[in-house]
């Protein structure tokens, strides 16, 4: 199967080849999931035929009874002993393949787990880089305002309007709240992000400790 690989880029793991790594695991799980039933199948029907050898074997070896023929009675027996063997085996054969078939059908089911949790990280983190991003700019628009409104209220002294003075004061105290706020918005979304990225990084080892060795 495809192992996957992961590197660190700007400080975030990457999975690389993650989608195909696990979709073929996953078609591989299917394929062996197939390969269980046709051997279940085979071995329903070997029981079967063995049972009906052992059947007919029986009724042999009572119709070599009743005529008192011992050579044809040793061998009946001999036929029935093996008939015994053989169904002791097909029936072992049957209970191995439908273990094989539960233990196909949990690792299909993980493998496609693993895989969807990554691809939900990476559409997280991408969202989280945007948040951040978008944040970075609100903050860098508040200080760009903040200094605007400064000036103003320096000229505004300046001149002497008092109320134009008043006006400054109270946008720049609102400047202040918005880029507070903005900051508190960026640190929620780093966490976040950084969150998004652990989750990634898990999720990735879980899914090569889940890889055949």
């Amino acid at each position: 199967m495809k192992v996957l690989e992961a590197v660190v880029v700007g400080g975030t793991l990457v999975a690389l080849s993650f989608g195909g790594a696990w979709a073929q695991d996953a078609k591989q799980d299917v394929q062996d999931i197939r390969q269980d039933r046709k051997d279940i199948r085979k071995d329903t029907k070997d029981l079967q035929q063995d049972r009906r050898d052992l059947r007919q074997d029986r009724r042999e070896l009572y119709q070599d009874r009743k005529t008192g023929d011992t050579d044809a009675v040793t061998k009946d027996l001999k036929d029935i002993r093996q008939d015994r063997r053989d169904i002791r085996k097909d029936a072992n054969d049957l209970q191995q393949d439908r273990r094989d078939l539960r233990q196909d059908r949990r690792d299909l089911s993980k493998d496609r787990r693993i895989g969807q949790d990554i691809r939900e990280d990476r559409r997280d983190i991408r969202e989280g880089r945007r948040d951040v991003r978008q944040d970075t700019r609100d903050i860098r628009q508040d200080r760009r305002d903040l200094r605007k409104d400064r000036r103003e209220l320096y000229q505004d002294r300046k001149a002497g309007d008092k109320d134009a003075v008043a006006q400054d004061r109270k946008e720049i105290r609102q400047d202040r709240k918005d880029l507070k706020a903005d900051t508190r918005e960026r640190r929620r979304d780093v966490r976040e992000l950084r969150r998004d990225r652990r989750d990634l990084k898990q999720d990735v080892q879980e899914g090569r400790e889940a890889q055949p060795k």
